[in-house]
């Protein structure tokens, strides 16, 4: 069976695919930006294995024996996925695999815009970190205290909040379907959250519904001086209305780890302002949490092998 993994993957990485493999599953590594090897290599490929470079209809048809697209990771915006169905061709993710991982990076996101990391590491560099505006410190501020709202309620979020309740936080949320944890809080509305958190996070995915749902409208209705974090993804927020809101200080300080457009270009406005806070895409990427995708990678090429059901089929 072969198996194909479009990406720039790490020597640890790669190393610790060519380590697990078994005998009869051959694992080819391909560059994300390699559009013609990528093709190449799917003429004969049973299996795709997908991080974040789309997944179009156009690739399945170049890829006559594939039977299965494996996302390492949960979000499934970046797949085709009708059309790979209507081809035959099942697609499954991998649920709980980087939760641990993206909890403690939102974490990470959301003391780093508090404390304006970024923005004192880039003074500190320049030798003026103690020539700073006088007014700097007047924008920091301690988790201790502050409410943390959560949109969406699943494995990220409630692993967070065990955390945040440690440090002195109240946590909120907002989600369809309410969670048995007496650590938070359920709130009936998107609106009553913006109106209450201090911290705002999001977690759940993009569909046609979630697409933009933080507008300019929806930004209005956060509490003044709120901090926005995302490690979602990015076209839940309308970007030019984020970028208004933070260069006005309705939004004090953002974390984002994820984009409308990714790669995001170095051009993006948002990324010339000095309160936010900004990563790759990269939450959900450790050596922990590509052991745990090796071994769903594995376990769901076996059964695809042996005709037995798939894990997670979406």
């Amino acid at each position: 069976m072969k198996a194909v993994l479009q990406y720039r993957a790490s020597p640890g990485f790669r190393k610790r695919l060519r380590a697990s493999a078994p005998e009869w599953l051959d694992i080819v590594v391909v560059d994300e930006n390699d559009a013609y090897a990528v093709r190449r290599e799917l003429e004969n490929a049973d299996v795709l294995l997908h991080v974040l470079t789309p997944v179009t209809a156009e690739m399945l048809d170049a890829a006559p024996r594939l039977k299965l697209v494996q996302k390492i990771g949960v979000g499934t915006n970046t797949i085709a996925v009708d059309a790979a169905k209507s081809r035959g061709i099942a697609v499954a993710n991998m649920p709980g695999t980087n939760s641990q991982a993206v909890a403690e990076h939102t974490l990470a996101l959301m003391l780093a815009a508090l404390r304006r990391v970024a923005y004192l590491d880039s003074a500190s560099r320049r030798g003026s970190g103690w020539n700073l505006p006088l007014d700097t410190f007047d924008t920091v501020g301690e988790l201790s205290g502050r409410t943390v709202g959560f949109v969406g309620y699943g494995a990220i979020p409630r692993r967070l909040t065990a955390a945040l309740v440690a440090l002195g936080a109240q946590v909120v949320y907002y989600a369809r379907n309410p969670a048995a944890d007496p650590a938070a809080r359920h709130l009936a509305s998107l609106q009553a959250l913006l109106a209450q958190a201090d911290i705002v996070s999001l977690h759940i995915p993009l569909t046609p519904d979630t697409r933009c749902l933080l507008d300019a409208d929806a930004l209005r209705l956060m509490k003044p001086g709120a901090v926005l974090i995302n490690t979602a993804r990015g076209e839940l927020i309308d970007e030019p209305a984020l970028f208004d809101a933070l260069q006005s200080g309705r939004v004090s300080a953002a974390g984002l780890d994820v984009f409308a457009t990714e790669p995001t270009v170095a051009d993006n406005p948002l990324l010339s302002l000095p309160n936010v806070v900004a990563t790759p895409h990269i939450a959900w990427l450790t050596p922990q949490t590509l052991e745990r995708s090796i071994a769903v990678i594995v376990e769901n090429c076996r059964r695809l092998r042996d005709g037995e059901a798939l894990l997670n089929l979406v």
